[in-house]
């Protein structure tokens, strides 16, 4: 008996901790707000077809930036601009030599769907007074850190309307926050990325901002540093190949920004 149960102590110890096991399978991912549908609809894929849990985390690209530098344990990171991308390398907390640049977007305006405005020509010297009535704001990430409103914001500026908008933003944390304010009537005007004004609900596209406005919306994916790498390529690999790239499409993100 005692030989036997010294046999069956071995064997046990010999097994993996069923935890560290466990952890193996999993990878988590943090995405920009924007990504959501897309990479949510990748996420259950890859898992469908390799068993890997993918557990999501979507917040504006600034505040995953500032919780990755805090330790938080993603593995993957993708933002919605290069500057917090940026911000993560010069802090060498992420594996430079994995960073790709797979999609791109387009700023556009917003309206509720029962607005009566129709078509904006956002061109200088757009009357964006009268657009937005005596008390109207206009809902878009908050450009002191959000990327859609720093990208809003050089756009305005190159228009000329910067000054007029800057009291009138409606500043939200991060890109669906914005369009949620539009959805529900709260302002009669949003600027919010083109992927993200086709899955709103109760809104209309008025106008698109032209490319030359603002800083080109790329997305940079990138493996954070000391967070199981051997699975975070894996994945990272998953959603920039042609697999994930079918899905980027089908939801409207541009795929030539390399």
């Amino acid at each position: 008996m005692t030989r036997f149960l010294a046999a069956l102590l071995a064997a046990l110890l010999a097994l993996p901790p069923l935890q560290a096991a466990r952890a193996a399978d999993e990878i988590t991912v943090f995405g920009a707000a924007s990504l959501t549908d897309a990479l949510s609809e990748i996420a259950a894929q890859y898992e469908a077809q390799t068993g890997v849990v993918v557990r999501l985390s979507f917040a504006s690209s600034s505040t995953l930036a500032r919780q990755i530098e805090s330790g938080a344990p993603a593995q993957v990171y993708a933002s919605a601009d290069v500057k917090w991308m940026d911000y993560l390398e010069e802090r060498d907390l992420i594996a430079a030599a994995s960073r790709v640049n797979p999609i791109g977007n387009r700023l556009v305006l917003i309206v509720p769907a029962a607005s009566s405005i129709e078509t904006v020509a956002l061109v200088p010297g757009l009357d964006l007074m009268a657009l937005l009535g005596p008390d109207g704001r206009i809902a878009v990430g908050d450009p002191a850190h959000v990327p859609v409103g720093i990208y809003a914001r050089q756009a305005l500026e190159y228009l000329g309307l910067w000054p007029q908008a800057e009291p009138r933003l409606a500043r939200a944390e991060n890109v669906r926050s914005a369009l949620a304010l539009v959805q529900l009537g709260e302002t009669p005007l949003g600027i919010v990325y083109g992927t993200d004004a086709a899955v709103g609900r109760d809104i209309r596209v008025v106008g698109a901002f032209p490319e030359e406005s603002h800083d080109p919306i790329v997305y940079p994916f990138a493996i954070v540093k000391g967070q199981g790498e051997a699975l975070a390529r894996a994945f990272l690999d998953y959603a920039t190949g042609a697999p994930g790239l079918e899905i980027f499409e089908r939801h409207g993100f541009s795929t030539a920004t390399d």
